[in-house]
């Protein structure tokens, strides 16, 4: 076990914590183990009703996957997370295959692997403060742990918080679906109690239902138009110069947001968004996911852009190559295969019930 994954039993509430506050609890592999293995515990256990999720201090959830340790890693253990990612992965199939509820509180900032313990969840609490995002085309990545399935499928909207990293707030994601109500996050400790007391999983919907509150207004819904016909396309390039000949205030932060990400990671983003719109299952997606950040890791984009972000923070990564035209589609199609590494392992079934 880890300190920086508390796990308890609270009545019938198996309860999960997310411990890392001074780094915005982002996810370690010896949390990740840990999250798996108390879903073991609380899964098997007839007493338990339903699990509940949440992250220490008042910052956020998660802000995703120690992407520091990825970098100060690459040349001593380079498979280091391709490890991480083979319990981290399957780890998020198992949350959306769950039988049991699975309340997890999505307050402050979800941001990557946040958004993978928490947006497959089937009983998720957006609070007025949270703010989602998957920002890994910004640093050279892909949104990943289910992202492009999550993403990938909701229309428009869903492109443009995947190739912008934008970030919204719960008024929006209750409206694509990434969230299932509003609460107070002020009345959390009384909601817990309460849940802690419940006799099944009626009781519970019960509980959440009275909890609810009217969500922030959304921002997005103003410009689905816009979005609508910016990301009809699979181009890239198409979506640039459609956002350039619009010109309202909207649609240059867009541009500008697409114009400082990767273009390597646009272009494969926009590939597996595509696999997962047309795809059969978030596993399948999943697999993708892997096979591309595997190669990633033998990529200059990605460790340039945690550079650029968190080890120098001077905001200015030099990606190579530096234009979307220069990227080659081979390259793209490249990572989609993957190489010669382990696939993942998704043993969840189980847990469906």
């Amino acid at each position: 076990m880890t300190d920086d994954l508390l796990v308890w039993r609270c009545g019938g509430l198996g309860r999960i914590r997310l411990n890392r506050p001074s780094a915005l609890n982002a996810l370690t592999l010896d949390m990740l183990r840990a999250f798996d293995r108390a879903l073991d515990v609380f899964i098997a256990d007839p007493g338990i009703v339903a699990v509940f999720v949440d992250g220490a201090g008042d910052r956020g959830l998660c802000a995703g996957g120690d992407i520091r340790t990825l970098y100060e890693m690459r040349d001593s253990a380079p498979d280091y997370y391709k490890q991480f990612w083979r319990v981290e992965y399957p780890l998020n199939a198992r949350i959306a295959a769950l039988s049991k509820p699975y309340v997890v509180l999505m307050d402050g900032l979800v941001m990557g692997g946040g958004v993978g313990v928490s947006a497959h969840g089937n009983r998720r609490l957006a609070t007025p403060r949270m703010r989602f995002a998957m920002p890994e085309t910004q640093i050279g990545f892909l949104p990943d742990t289910g992202g492009t399935w999550l993403l990938g499928r909701r229309g428009a909207a869903g492109a443009y918080l995947a190739l912008t990293g934008a970030e919204i707030g719960a008024g929006d994601a209750l409206r694509l679906g990434l969230a299932d109500i509003c609460i107070d996050p002020g009345q959390m400790a009384d909601l817990e109690h309460r849940l802690s007391e419940a006799a099944g999983m009626d009781e519970v919907d019960a509980i959440l239902n009275a909890s609810r509150i009217t969500p922030p207004a959304e921002t997005l819904s103003a410009q689905e138009r816009l979005l609508s016909q910016v990301f009809k396309g699979d181009s890239i390039e198409d979506s640039i110069r459609a956002l350039q000949a619009e010109g309202s205030a909207f649609a240059k932060e867009t541009c500008a947001r697409l114009l400082r990400a990767s273009p390597t990671s646009l272009k494969l983003t926009r590939r597996l968004l595509t696999l997962a719109r047309d795809g059969a299952s978030l596993e399948i997606a999943l697999i993708n996911e892997y096979r591309a950040a595997c190669g990633l890791l033998n990529s200059h984009d990605l460790y340039e852009g945690i550079r650029a972000a968190i080890i120098n923070r001077d905001k200015n990564p030099r990606w190579s190559p530096g234009s979307l035209e220069a990227v080659d589609d081979d390259v793209i199609e490249g990572l989609l295969r993957g190489a010669s590494d382990m696939e993942l392992e998704f043993n969840h079934t189980k847990d469906a019930g």
